[in-house]
Formats: C-alpha cells, structure tokens, sequence
C-alpha cells in the first residue's frame, strides 16, 4: 500500500501541468523552433560537450538507446548532427555539431535565455530571490546527492541559517518524532550565533559537497570564561557515513584552540548516539546527565566538555 497521500499526488501532478504550461512544452515545437524538447537537449548536450558519444548521452539523459538512435540518425539526416568514427576505438562514433547544428545550438541559447528573462524580468528582487531558492531546493530534494564532489567547508551565506533551522527541525521531527519547541529552539539558538559579537570569536561552519549543504555545525562564546560552547552539528542523511560529522567537529575544535578558547562544551541528548560517538572520539567526556522532558519527549540530556 502506497504511503503517499492522494491530496500529495494531486498536488504533485498539478504543479506538472502548470509548468509545463508555463514553460511552453506543450507547443509543438520547443521554444517555437522546429525542435522537439528532446531534440533541442541534444543538440544543446552535444555542443556543451564539443564532441561525444551516444553512450555517454544515453547515461547523462537516462534515455533508451534505441530512442536515442534514431534521434541522432534524424539531427545527423537534417544536417545538424556529424557522425564521426573513433581513430582510438573504431567500433566507437563521436557525435560533434555540424556548422548548421552550431547556428541551431547558439539560437536555441539564446530563445532559452529569453524565455528565462521573460519570466524573471516582472518579478521583483524579493520574489525572484524565492522563486529561485524554490527550484534549488527542488533540484536539491529530487536529485541525487553528488556524493563524489569534493567537500567544502564555509561560512553561511543569505539564507543559509533559515535553510539550516529548517533542515533540522524538518530531520528532527522525522527521525526522532520531536515537536515544533525543538524548531522554535533552534531558532532561538541560531538567533543567539547571528546577534552575537565578533569577539569573543565565533564561527559557524556550511559544510557543501556538489553544491549541496551537507552539514554543518557553529562554535560561539559561553558563559563561562574562556569557554566556547559547540552547537547544532548535523549532517544530511544521504552524506551520512564519509565522516563529515567528525570533520566538522575537528574544525571547531581547531577553531576554538586557536582563538584562544580554553575548553569547550556542548549540550546534547543521549539518543543522539552517532553525535555522542563523534564527541567521544575528539576527545570529549560527559561531565553530568539531566533527565527532561522536552521537545514532546521524556529525554535525557548530556553535558560534555574538552580541555583545550
């Protein structure tokens, strides 16, 4: 039995039948060119690429080989489209642009671009800033994470700590069943990181790998003198196990040493077992334990601190 409710199907396949509308898919020609939608990819992958093969358009496009065929077979009929043996593998063609394909792939940029222009162009800063935050966390949501990019680790940008509060309540909630005072908290929390002052130093670490935050983690300023106090480490489920947790807590670490920090500590609760791990093997230990309920649970919380 399908877990997906019928309300989130709908929904689903009408958000489909409105952009596509709105992008002009259902005219006959893309972009009103004599190019189908998938006719007018290819020639735009091909030219990307310079020169290619079919087997890496049939993997970069997921498309059926033999589809596929006859579409190269018709671009390369109209002329758009050179079919060129391999001189390293003969068994293998190259697929390059012809000087009509190029004319084609330069036109077909530059309808693209403003037909992006045309749905920009009436919308204000603060709704076009939306509208494109909304189809990056589309892109983000559906795609399949990157998991061979390299990892970088940097400060947040505009909007990054409001993706991040929503990131962990959302994660939170689903893994652990904990209410909206866990996202109010965090919220609080995150408050707390951006109106501090710069000194006693403060840093917050975006972990990103393929253009995706994948983590993340911040150190500010205790109460206590000398102090720094490690706060909200999280790692996104699908870069969970390529040690990004550890990685983000070395960096705090190493961060709060050298700013002068004596110790640190962090607050967390005992369910939170692959945190606790991480804290435990960077040289943390548990100082005392409080039972509380909280966050719709009876939880136990920990208090753990490094002498620096």
């Amino acid at each position: 039995m399908s877990t997906v409710a019928e309300d989130d199907i709908a929904a689903f396949r009408a958000f489909n039948r409105f952009y596509t509308k709105v992008i002009g898919l259902l005219e006959e020609g893309m972009l009103k060119s004599p190019f189908s939608l998938v006719e007018a990819r290819l020639i735009h992958e091909i030219g990307r690429r310079g020169a290619t093969t079919a087997a890496a358009l049939a993997e970069e496009l997921d498309m059926d080989r033999g589809q596929l065929s006859r579409l190269i077979r018709r671009l390369s009929d109209q002329d758009h489209l050179s079919i060129v043996p391999d001189d390293g593998d003969r068994r293998t063609n190259r697929l390059m642009l012809t000087t009509s394909g190029e004319i084609a792939c330069a036109e077909l940029n530059a309808l693209s671009d403003d037909a992006a222009e045309a749905l920009l162009e009436p919308l204000d800063a603060a709704r076009r800033t939306r509208l494109l935050a909304s189809m990056r966390a589309i892109r983000d949501i559906l795609a399949p994470a990157d998991m061979s990019g390299a990892l970088v680790l940097r400060p947040p940008r505009i909007g990054d700590i409001g993706h991040l509060i929503e990131r962990q309540a959302a994660l939170y909630n689903s893994e652990y069943g904990w209410n909206a005072e866990f996202e109010a908290l965090i919220a609080r929390i995150y408050a707390e990181y951006a109106e501090a002052p710069a000194t006693p130093p403060k840093y917050l670490w975006v972990a990103e790998i393929g253009g995706q935050i994948a983590g993340s983690v911040f150190v500010l300023p205790a109460h206590e003198t000398e102090t720094a106090q490690l706060r909200m480490l999280y790692v996104e489920p699908c870069f969970r196990g390529r040690r990004l947790g550890r990685l983000l807590v070395d960096a705090a670490v190493t961060f709060s040493r050298d700013s002068g920090y004596r110790r640190v500590i962090l607050w967390t609760q005992d369910c939170l077992a692959s945190a606790r791990r991480i804290y435990q093997a960077a040289g943390f230990e548990l100082q005392r334990e409080e039972r509380h309920h909280a966050f719709g649970h009876d939880l136990n919380g920990q208090y753990w601190a490094l002498d620096l």
